[in-house]
Protein backbone atom coordinates (compact mmCIF):
# COMPACT_ATOMS: atom_id res chain seq x y z
CA UNK A 1 0.00 0.00 0.00
CA UNK A 2 1.28 3.55 -0.49
CA UNK A 3 1.87 5.84 1.66
CA UNK A 4 -1.21 8.26 0.62
CA UNK A 5 -3.05 4.93 0.82
CA UNK A 6 -2.81 4.32 3.67
CA UNK A 7 -2.96 7.87 5.20
CA UNK A 8 -6.13 8.01 3.30
CA UNK A 9 -6.92 5.37 5.18
CA UNK A 10 -6.27 6.14 8.37
CA UNK A 11 -8.23 9.50 7.86
CA UNK A 12 -11.02 7.45 7.10
CA UNK A 13 -10.86 5.36 9.94
CA UNK A 14 -10.51 8.73 12.29
CA UNK A 15 -13.53 10.29 10.72
CA UNK A 16 -15.40 7.07 10.86
CA UNK A 17 -14.69 6.65 14.39
CA UNK A 18 -15.32 10.50 15.57
CA UNK A 19 -18.78 10.72 13.61
CA UNK A 20 -19.74 7.49 15.64
CA UNK A 21 -18.82 9.56 18.67
CA UNK A 22 -21.04 12.45 17.70
CA UNK A 23 -23.92 10.19 16.83
CA UNK A 24 -23.82 8.40 20.17
CA UNK A 25 -23.00 11.99 22.46
CA UNK A 26 -25.25 14.18 20.40
CA UNK A 27 -28.31 12.84 19.52
CA UNK A 28 -28.39 9.72 22.16
CA UNK A 29 -30.91 7.37 19.59
CA UNK A 30 -28.12 4.64 20.09
CA UNK A 31 -28.44 4.35 23.90
CA UNK A 32 -32.20 5.24 23.66
CA UNK A 33 -32.10 2.15 21.24
CA UNK A 34 -30.03 0.27 23.71
CA UNK A 35 -32.47 0.88 26.57
CA UNK A 36 -35.13 -0.31 24.30
CA UNK A 37 -33.35 -3.49 24.10
CA UNK A 38 -33.19 -3.96 28.10
CA UNK A 39 -29.63 -2.76 27.99
CA UNK A 40 -28.04 -1.28 30.99
CA UNK A 41 -26.00 2.30 30.49
CA UNK A 42 -23.71 3.85 32.49
CA UNK A 43 -22.83 7.91 32.31
CA UNK A 44 -20.80 9.83 34.07
CA UNK A 45 -21.92 12.59 36.59
CA UNK A 46 -20.70 14.89 39.09
CA UNK A 47 -20.13 13.67 42.47
CA UNK A 48 -20.97 10.43 42.16
CA UNK A 49 -18.53 9.78 39.24
CA UNK A 50 -20.81 6.96 37.42
CA UNK A 51 -24.13 5.70 37.52
CA UNK A 52 -25.91 2.62 35.92
CA UNK A 53 -29.36 3.23 34.12
CA UNK A 54 -31.44 0.19 33.87
CA UNK A 55 -34.34 -0.95 31.96
CA UNK A 56 -37.04 -2.10 34.44
CA UNK A 57 -40.28 -2.18 31.67
CA UNK A 58 -40.78 -0.52 28.01
CA UNK A 59 -43.97 -0.71 26.33
CA UNK A 60 -45.27 1.88 28.78
CA UNK A 61 -47.64 4.36 26.45
CA UNK A 62 -47.29 8.23 27.57
CA UNK A 63 -46.75 6.85 31.24
CA UNK A 64 -47.35 10.42 33.56
CA UNK A 65 -46.99 9.20 37.55
CA UNK A 66 -45.89 5.94 39.15
CA UNK A 67 -46.65 4.48 42.47
CA UNK A 68 -44.75 1.90 44.73
CA UNK A 69 -46.49 -0.45 46.84
CA UNK A 70 -45.12 -2.55 50.20
CA UNK A 71 -45.22 -6.24 48.45
CA UNK A 72 -43.25 -4.67 45.54
CA UNK A 73 -45.31 -3.75 42.92
CA UNK A 74 -44.88 -0.42 40.73
CA UNK A 75 -48.25 0.71 39.73
CA UNK A 76 -48.22 3.31 36.26
CA UNK A 77 -50.33 5.90 35.36
CA UNK A 78 -50.61 6.17 31.10
CA UNK A 79 -51.76 9.53 29.92
CA UNK A 80 -53.62 9.20 26.75
CA UNK A 81 -54.56 5.66 26.77
CA UNK A 82 -56.38 6.10 30.05
CA UNK A 83 -54.86 2.44 31.45
CA UNK A 84 -53.32 1.73 34.67
CA UNK A 85 -50.52 -0.42 34.46
CA UNK A 86 -48.95 -2.56 36.88
CA UNK A 87 -45.31 -4.31 37.06
CA UNK A 88 -45.29 -7.31 39.18
CA UNK A 89 -42.34 -9.03 41.02
CA UNK A 90 -39.93 -6.94 38.06
CA UNK A 91 -42.52 -7.31 34.91
CA UNK A 92 -44.59 -5.40 33.12
CA UNK A 93 -48.41 -7.15 33.22
CA UNK A 94 -49.44 -7.10 29.23
CA UNK A 95 -52.79 -6.01 30.77
CA UNK A 96 -53.80 -3.26 31.77
CA UNK A 97 -55.28 -2.51 35.58
CA UNK A 98 -59.32 -3.37 34.95
CA UNK A 99 -61.86 -0.76 36.52
CA UNK A 100 -60.48 2.73 35.43
CA UNK A 101 -63.31 4.38 35.20
CA UNK A 102 -63.94 6.37 31.43
CA UNK A 103 -60.89 8.82 30.76
CA UNK A 104 -60.91 11.94 28.77
CA UNK A 105 -58.27 12.26 26.40
CA UNK A 106 -59.39 13.42 22.96
CA UNK A 107 -57.19 17.14 23.63
CA UNK A 108 -53.94 17.36 24.04
CA UNK A 109 -52.48 16.67 27.41
CA UNK A 110 -56.09 15.47 28.69
CA UNK A 111 -56.04 12.03 30.42
CA UNK A 112 -55.15 9.95 33.25
CA UNK A 113 -52.63 11.98 35.51
CA UNK A 114 -51.84 11.57 39.08
CA UNK A 115 -51.55 8.29 41.54
CA UNK A 116 -51.40 7.73 45.34
CA UNK A 117 -52.08 5.20 47.86
CA UNK A 118 -53.36 5.19 50.73
CA UNK A 119 -50.44 5.44 53.54
CA UNK A 120 -52.17 3.19 55.84
CA UNK A 121 -54.09 0.32 53.44
CA UNK A 122 -52.21 0.53 50.04
CA UNK A 123 -54.64 -1.41 48.41
CA UNK A 124 -56.93 1.98 48.34
CA UNK A 125 -55.71 3.57 44.95
CA UNK A 126 -56.16 7.21 44.18
CA UNK A 127 -56.55 8.59 40.52
CA UNK A 128 -56.45 11.94 39.02
CA UNK A 129 -58.13 12.15 35.56
CA UNK A 130 -59.63 14.29 32.52
CA UNK A 131 -63.43 13.90 33.04
CA UNK A 132 -66.07 14.64 30.13
CA UNK A 133 -69.17 15.94 31.33
CA UNK A 134 -71.78 17.93 29.38
CA UNK A 135 -72.36 21.55 30.58
CA UNK A 136 -75.50 23.70 29.60
CA UNK A 137 -75.94 20.82 26.72
CA UNK A 138 -72.45 21.29 25.57
CA UNK A 139 -69.74 18.31 25.65
CA UNK A 140 -66.79 19.91 28.14
CA UNK A 141 -64.28 18.49 30.15
CA UNK A 142 -63.04 18.91 33.68
CA UNK A 143 -61.20 17.01 36.72
CA UNK A 144 -62.19 14.31 39.07
CA UNK A 145 -60.67 12.12 41.42
CA UNK A 146 -61.75 8.38 42.11
CA UNK A 147 -61.15 5.77 44.65
CA UNK A 148 -60.75 1.89 43.97
CA UNK A 149 -59.56 -0.89 46.35
CA UNK A 150 -56.97 -3.20 44.13
CA UNK A 151 -58.06 -6.24 43.86
CA UNK A 152 -55.17 -8.71 42.27
CA UNK A 153 -55.08 -6.65 38.94
CA UNK A 154 -58.50 -5.12 39.35
CA UNK A 155 -60.05 -1.85 40.60
CA UNK A 156 -62.84 -2.64 42.77
CA UNK A 157 -65.41 -0.38 44.63
CA UNK A 158 -64.56 2.25 42.60
CA UNK A 159 -66.01 5.63 43.55
CA UNK A 160 -65.82 9.31 42.15
CA UNK A 161 -65.32 11.36 45.58
CA UNK A 162 -64.39 14.69 43.97
CA UNK A 163 -65.23 16.97 40.85
CA UNK A 164 -63.42 19.74 40.45
CA UNK A 165 -65.76 23.22 40.10
CA UNK A 166 -65.06 25.18 36.75
CA UNK A 167 -64.26 23.86 32.83
CA UNK A 168 -61.34 23.00 32.02
CA UNK A 169 -60.49 24.95 29.61
CA UNK A 170 -56.37 24.52 29.60
CA UNK A 171 -55.91 21.13 29.77
CA UNK A 172 -55.26 21.08 33.52
CA UNK A 173 -52.49 18.99 35.09
CA UNK A 174 -52.97 17.20 38.21
CA UNK A 175 -50.65 15.48 40.56
CA UNK A 176 -51.80 13.78 44.01
CA UNK A 177 -50.21 13.16 47.49
CA UNK A 178 -51.15 11.94 50.53
CA UNK A 179 -48.96 14.29 53.65
CA UNK A 180 -48.47 12.98 57.23
CA UNK A 181 -51.69 14.01 58.63
CA UNK A 182 -53.26 11.56 55.84
CA UNK A 183 -54.72 14.81 53.85
CA UNK A 184 -54.50 14.15 50.20
CA UNK A 185 -53.20 17.02 48.43
CA UNK A 186 -54.73 17.42 44.87
CA UNK A 187 -52.99 20.34 42.28
CA UNK A 188 -55.65 21.23 39.75
CA UNK A 189 -53.66 23.44 37.27
CA UNK A 190 -54.73 24.68 33.55
CA UNK A 191 -54.75 29.23 34.25
CA UNK A 192 -53.25 29.64 31.10
CA UNK A 193 -52.90 33.46 30.52
CA UNK A 194 -52.42 32.67 26.22
CA UNK A 195 -55.83 30.83 26.62
CA UNK A 196 -57.19 33.90 28.12
CA UNK A 197 -58.26 31.72 31.51
CA UNK A 198 -54.96 33.01 33.54
CA UNK A 199 -57.89 34.61 35.81
CA UNK A 200 -58.48 31.25 36.87
CA UNK A 201 -55.61 30.81 39.40
CA UNK A 202 -57.29 33.87 41.22
CA UNK A 203 -60.63 32.98 40.94
CA UNK A 204 -62.88 31.92 44.47
CA UNK A 205 -65.08 30.35 43.15
CA UNK A 206 -63.20 27.82 40.73
CA UNK A 207 -60.74 24.97 41.97
CA UNK A 208 -58.56 25.35 38.67
CA UNK A 209 -54.93 27.19 39.21
CA UNK A 210 -55.23 25.77 43.11
CA UNK A 211 -53.47 23.00 45.04
CA UNK A 212 -56.45 21.65 47.20
CA UNK A 213 -56.05 19.37 50.42
CA UNK A 214 -59.04 16.82 50.97
CA UNK A 215 -59.85 14.27 53.64
CA UNK A 216 -59.25 10.64 52.14
CA UNK A 217 -62.99 10.26 51.18
CA UNK A 218 -62.44 13.41 49.29
CA UNK A 219 -64.35 16.04 51.29
CA UNK A 220 -62.80 19.14 52.44
CA UNK A 221 -61.19 19.31 56.23
CA UNK A 222 -62.44 21.58 58.36
CA UNK A 223 -58.54 23.17 59.09
CA UNK A 224 -58.34 24.10 55.83
CA UNK A 225 -57.07 27.71 55.49
CA UNK A 226 -60.58 29.33 53.82
CA UNK A 227 -62.83 27.32 55.49
CA UNK A 228 -63.99 29.67 58.30
CA UNK A 229 -63.71 32.90 55.96
CA UNK A 230 -65.02 31.30 52.83
CA UNK A 231 -62.47 33.63 50.60
CA UNK A 232 -62.05 30.77 48.68
CA UNK A 233 -63.69 27.16 48.46
CA UNK A 234 -63.31 24.88 51.22
CA UNK A 235 -61.18 22.72 49.54
CA UNK A 236 -58.19 24.98 48.60
CA UNK A 237 -55.33 25.19 49.92
CA UNK A 238 -53.01 27.27 48.20
CA UNK A 239 -53.42 29.62 45.63
CA UNK A 240 -52.17 30.99 41.85
CA UNK A 241 -50.27 28.58 40.86
CA UNK A 242 -50.39 28.20 36.77
CA UNK A 243 -49.93 24.18 36.29
CA UNK A 244 -48.62 22.33 39.40
CA UNK A 245 -47.08 18.52 38.01
CA UNK A 246 -45.06 17.72 41.15
CA UNK A 247 -45.45 17.65 44.68
CA UNK A 248 -43.52 15.89 47.16
CA UNK A 249 -42.15 16.36 51.03
CA UNK A 250 -38.40 17.64 52.41
CA UNK A 251 -37.18 14.38 54.43
CA UNK A 252 -36.35 16.62 57.12
CA UNK A 253 -38.51 19.76 57.34
CA UNK A 254 -41.84 17.94 56.16
CA UNK A 255 -42.60 20.85 53.82
CA UNK A 256 -44.82 20.45 50.68
CA UNK A 257 -42.65 21.98 47.25
CA UNK A 258 -44.36 21.86 44.18
CA UNK A 259 -43.30 22.04 40.97
CA UNK A 260 -45.32 24.49 38.24
CA UNK A 261 -45.04 24.87 34.72
CA UNK A 262 -44.22 28.44 33.31
CA UNK A 263 -44.94 29.21 29.46
CA UNK A 264 -41.86 30.35 28.19
CA UNK A 265 -39.55 30.40 31.22
CA UNK A 266 -39.90 31.58 34.96
CA UNK A 267 -41.32 27.68 35.97
CA UNK A 268 -40.77 27.24 39.69
CA UNK A 269 -40.40 25.02 42.61
CA UNK A 270 -41.98 26.42 45.46
CA UNK A 271 -42.45 25.68 49.23
CA UNK A 272 -46.20 25.84 50.10
CA UNK A 273 -47.85 27.31 53.14
CA UNK A 274 -51.52 27.03 54.03
CA UNK A 275 -53.88 29.98 52.62
CA UNK A 276 -50.67 31.11 50.91
CA UNK A 277 -50.89 33.26 47.47
CA UNK A 278 -48.22 32.55 44.58
CA UNK A 279 -48.99 35.44 42.42
CA UNK A 280 -49.95 33.91 39.38
CA UNK A 281 -50.89 35.81 36.99
CA UNK A 282 -50.05 39.01 38.56
CA UNK A 283 -46.72 38.32 39.62
CA UNK A 284 -44.45 36.23 37.41
CA UNK A 285 -40.96 35.51 35.97
CA UNK A 286 -42.50 33.96 32.84
CA UNK A 287 -42.83 35.30 29.43
CA UNK A 288 -45.49 34.78 27.03
CA UNK A 289 -44.81 31.63 24.40
CA UNK A 290 -44.52 34.91 21.91
CA UNK A 291 -42.08 36.71 24.40
CA UNK A 292 -43.93 39.45 26.10
CA UNK A 293 -43.95 39.52 29.82
CA UNK A 294 -46.39 37.72 31.34
CA UNK A 295 -47.15 41.00 34.23
CA UNK A 296 -45.19 43.93 34.82
CA UNK A 297 -43.20 42.58 37.93
CA UNK A 298 -41.66 39.22 38.53
CA UNK A 299 -42.28 39.41 42.60
CA UNK A 300 -45.05 41.29 44.68
CA UNK A 301 -44.19 41.37 48.57
CA UNK A 302 -48.02 40.03 49.14
CA UNK A 303 -47.45 37.19 46.96
CA UNK A 304 -44.51 33.61 48.17
CA UNK A 305 -41.53 34.06 46.24
CA UNK A 306 -40.37 30.72 44.47
CA UNK A 307 -37.49 28.78 45.71
CA UNK A 308 -36.21 27.98 42.51
CA UNK A 309 -37.04 29.38 38.84
CA UNK A 310 -36.00 28.09 35.65
CA UNK A 311 -35.07 30.63 32.80
CA UNK A 312 -35.14 28.99 30.00
CA UNK A 313 -38.10 26.91 30.97
CA UNK A 314 -37.29 23.36 31.48
CA UNK A 315 -41.21 22.14 31.85
CA UNK A 316 -40.62 20.54 34.96
CA UNK A 317 -43.00 17.71 36.14
CA UNK A 318 -42.39 15.14 39.36
CA UNK A 319 -40.23 16.14 42.03
CA UNK A 320 -38.43 14.14 44.61
CA UNK A 321 -35.95 14.57 47.46
CA UNK A 322 -33.60 12.06 48.12
CA UNK A 323 -33.00 10.47 50.81
CA UNK A 324 -31.91 7.10 50.68
CA UNK A 325 -28.41 5.63 50.97
CA UNK A 326 -27.48 3.97 47.89
CA UNK A 327 -25.86 7.66 46.96
CA UNK A 328 -24.83 8.98 49.66
CA UNK A 329 -23.34 12.13 47.81
CA UNK A 330 -26.64 13.04 46.73
CA UNK A 331 -28.42 12.88 50.33
CA UNK A 332 -30.64 16.21 50.76
CA UNK A 333 -30.44 16.95 46.96
CA UNK A 334 -33.37 17.40 44.84
CA UNK A 335 -34.32 15.38 41.60
CA UNK A 336 -36.95 17.45 39.49
CA UNK A 337 -38.19 15.72 35.80
CA UNK A 338 -37.75 17.58 32.95
CA UNK A 339 -39.91 17.70 29.66
CA UNK A 340 -38.07 19.97 27.67
CA UNK A 341 -35.35 22.62 27.84
CA UNK A 342 -36.22 26.15 26.52
CA UNK A 343 -39.03 24.89 24.17
CA UNK A 344 -36.59 22.59 22.05
CA UNK A 345 -37.71 19.11 21.37
CA UNK A 346 -35.70 16.40 22.50
CA UNK A 347 -34.67 18.49 25.80
CA UNK A 348 -36.03 16.63 28.19
CA UNK A 349 -33.73 15.30 31.23
CA UNK A 350 -33.45 14.71 35.03
CA UNK A 351 -31.86 17.69 36.67
CA UNK A 352 -30.53 17.65 39.96
CA UNK A 353 -30.69 20.61 42.49
CA UNK A 354 -27.77 20.83 45.55
CA UNK A 355 -28.49 22.90 48.61
CA UNK A 356 -26.46 23.95 51.14
CA UNK A 357 -26.99 24.15 54.96
CA UNK A 358 -29.37 26.64 54.63
CA UNK A 359 -31.27 25.55 52.39
CA UNK A 360 -29.94 27.67 49.66
CA UNK A 361 -29.53 26.47 46.18
CA UNK A 362 -25.81 26.10 45.19
CA UNK A 363 -25.74 23.71 42.10
CA UNK A 364 -27.59 22.17 39.45
CA UNK A 365 -26.49 19.10 37.04
CA UNK A 366 -28.76 17.86 33.80
CA UNK A 367 -28.55 14.02 34.13
CA UNK A 368 -30.06 11.77 31.98
CA UNK A 369 -29.54 14.24 28.65
CA UNK A 370 -27.90 11.85 26.60
CA UNK A 371 -31.48 9.93 25.84
CA UNK A 372 -33.05 13.27 24.76
CA UNK A 373 -36.80 12.15 26.02
CA UNK A 374 -39.25 13.43 28.02
CA UNK A 375 -39.40 12.48 31.67
CA UNK A 376 -42.59 13.02 33.31
CA UNK A 377 -41.63 11.78 36.83
CA UNK A 378 -38.62 10.98 38.94
CA UNK A 379 -39.33 8.96 42.55
CA UNK A 380 -37.11 7.71 45.11
CA UNK A 381 -38.17 3.88 45.35
CA UNK A 382 -38.16 2.12 48.57
CA UNK A 383 -35.02 0.19 47.71
CA UNK A 384 -33.17 3.50 47.78
CA UNK A 385 -32.73 3.72 43.81
CA UNK A 386 -34.35 6.90 41.62
CA UNK A 387 -36.69 5.68 39.18
CA UNK A 388 -37.28 7.55 36.40
CA UNK A 389 -40.53 7.62 33.34
CA UNK A 390 -40.21 8.66 29.76
CA UNK A 391 -42.58 10.10 28.33
CA UNK A 392 -42.70 8.64 24.37
CA UNK A 393 -45.76 5.89 22.68
CA UNK A 394 -43.08 3.58 23.74
CA UNK A 395 -41.96 4.93 26.97
CA UNK A 396 -40.27 3.53 29.67
CA UNK A 397 -39.49 2.89 33.35
CA UNK A 398 -35.96 3.47 34.02
CA UNK A 399 -34.02 2.83 37.05
CA UNK A 400 -30.67 4.89 38.56
CA UNK A 401 -28.26 2.60 40.25
CA UNK A 402 -24.46 3.61 41.33
CA UNK A 403 -21.57 1.65 39.98
CA UNK A 404 -19.59 0.26 42.21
Amino acid sequence: MSQPSRSRQILFLLVLCCSGNVVLAQTGDTLWEQILRGQSIELSTFEVEKIRVVTVATGLANPFALAFRDNGDILITERYSGKLRLIRDGKLLESDIEGVPPVYSEVFRAGLMGIALHPEDDRIVYLSYTKAIVHEGEPEQTIALVRGRLAEDRLTDVQEIFVAEGLDRGIAASALLFIPDNKLLMSIGGAYVFAGIGEYAQDPSIHYGKLLRLNDDGTAPDDNPFVATGEFLPEVYSVGHRNQLGLTLHPETGDIWASENGPQGGDEVNIILAGANYGWPIASYSRQYRGAWVSATPWLAEYEAPMIVWWPSIAPSGLTFYSGDKFPEWQGNLFVGSMQEGRIPGTGHVERIVFNSRGEEIRREALLTEFKRRVTSVKQGPDGYLYVLIDEEDGALLRIEPVE
